[in-house]
């Protein structure tokens, strides 16, 4: 790969995706994108970066997809879930409870563990959400990881990773070598695709965003602004919470973190009169009959 080749693609990364890597990252590149290139009959990043030139949109898609980082697991990091059991959803129960319902962003969901984790820490609420109306979007850039979360299909790698056993019981079924996700479970989440560099008011306001481990691959330029629009889709009194390795200290003043409740944030003053007009479809109420909510 020669110098210009990087720095083309460099650019037209961080353009699609906001993805910024730095000047010695080409070892990236040629480990992600070579595979890909061999696998559309490409002889190598030469031929990979002109075929991006020739504006051939589903390739770049799969260009921006090779590249984006899917990891993540069942309760990641544990303490943020933590956070959502014992002080998000107990206010929410006060706040909300004249019109009983909670919207649930999980942005860069990936293949589905972190809004599976939520859906079932709302599960093991139980009578305490009878009558209660919840929605947890989770929209991802790569519609690859997006069928997956659909599916709820996982190793017995992946729900060894962070899943209590009793959780695994009682919410999964064994299909063959692989472990599936009960319906009822599956039902509480609806799945986007969804690119953080575009406008956030067509997905509508949220009580909750989980922003989780995405933003560390963004400049300062782009998760400021990130950052603002987030806040202009939240609640005045919503939450949200962030990566470990991830803060809005020094980039923003619309947020302000809370004392003691590491990676959770909230709006630093009312920036937006919210409408709450979701751009997703409510949950019928045979689907929330499902979802035992």
């Amino acid at each position: 790969m020669t110098p210009p080749e990087y720095e083309y693609l460099r650019k037209f990364l961080k353009d699609c995706s906001g993805l910024d890597l730095s000047a010695d990252k080409q070892y990236l590149i040629e480990s992600r994108l070579l595979p890909l290139a061999r696998k559309v009959g490409l002889s190598g990043i030469s031929e990979l970066v002109q075929k991006i030139m020739g504006g051939s949109a589903a390739f770049n898609v799969q260009v921006v997809e090779a590249m984006t980082t899917n990891e993540t697991f069942f309760f990641r990091d544990k303490i943020p879930f933590e956070h959502f059991r014992n002080l998000i959803m107990p206010q929410m129960l006060r706040s909300r409870a004249n019109r009983k319902s909670v919207r649930i962003w999980c942005a860069a969901g990936s293949t589905g563990q972190e809004p599976y984790s939520l859906a079932m820490s709302l599960k093991e609420m139980g009578a305490a959400l009878d009558g209660w109306r919840i929605e947890i979007v989770a929209t991802d850039l790569s519609q690859e990881v997006l069928e997956k979360s659909r599916a709820g299909l996982y190793s017995q790698f992946e729900v060894q990773r962070g899943l209590p056993i009793q959780l695994l019981v009682k919410y999964f079924k064994q299909v063959g070598e692989l472990w599936q996700i009960n319906p009822d479970i599956r039902a509480m989440v609806q799945h986007r695709q969804f690119n953080l560099l575009h406008d956030f008011s067509q997905l509508g306001v949220f009580d909750l965003i989980f922003c989780r481990n995405v933003l560390i691959y963004f400049d300062q330029e782009t998760k400021t602004n990130i950052f603002n629009r987030l806040a202009k889709a939240l609640e005045p009194d919503g939450f949200l919470v962030l990566g470990a390795a991830e803060t809005v200290i020094g980039l923003t003043t619309v947020f302000k973190p809370l004392i003691e409740q590491r990676g959770v944030y909230q709006p630093n003053e009312v920036r937006h009169a919210p409408v709450r007009t979701p751009a997703f479809a409510a949950i019928t109420p045979k689907v929330a009959a499902m979802a035992g909510i």
